[in-house]
């Protein structure tokens, strides 16, 4: 009789990676040092972000000075979404960025970076989430059709088999984790 051994779940975090529009020309030498790092890019995407949309997404830094300026540069031009994944992704991505002032970054670390391609405290070329709340609401935000979630699944060993059948095709029609859009009426609208 043969006994068949569970596989190792292994934990893999996914957090989001932004390159900012004034160094989208730098992407694929970016990408090269993700990969190098041992991250996996799950899904890429190029966007160009109104004023409205910058505001969204930045919404936790609203109030403050450099608000405005943060969403006038933000929406200045394309950037590159991209959902990492690794082990403690959130930490690694963090870590690798440096600091979030650019100015601080070549000081304490020239090897990040932010010190490598920011040029000062607003324009610090790369986003990472600070947590995984932040991390999960900003790849909903980015990716909203929310089928990487599918996709990495069927991709990773051993459910590659799940390509081409019937499950799969069903997961990407049904997805779960698709989001939902409601609508919540203005405080002056009847």
């Amino acid at each position: 009789m043969e006994v068949s051994m569970p596989l190792p779940q292994i934990y893999v975090e996914k957090t989001l990676a932004l390159i900012k529009p004034d160094i989208v020309d730098k992407e694929e030498e970016i990408r090269d040092i993700i990969l190098r790092s041992g991250f996996t890019i799950i899904q890429r995407r190029k966007l160009h972000l109104s004023p409205e949309h910058c505001s969204n997404f930045y919404v936790e830094q609203y109030g403050k000075l450099f608000f405005p300026n943060l969403t006038a540069y933000m929406s200045s031009g394309p950037l590159v979404a991209m959902i990492l994944a690794r082990h403690n992704a959130i930490s690694y991505w963090k870590e690798l960025l440096g600091p979030p002032n650019s100015l601080v970054a070549k000081e304490t670390h020239p090897d990040s970076l932010r010190a490598i391609y920011g040029t000062d405290e607003l324009r610090n070329a790369l986003h990472g989430s600070n947590d995984f709340a932040a991390s999960e609401r900003e790849i909903r935000f980015m990716f909203p059709e929310g089928e990487f979630l599918t996709r990495a699944f069927l991709t990773t060993p051993p459910n590659r088999s799940l390509l081409k059948g019937w499950l799969a095709d069903w997961l990407l029609k049904n997805n779960p984790n698709k989001p939902k859009l409601c609508h919540f009426p203005i405080a002056d609208e009847p």
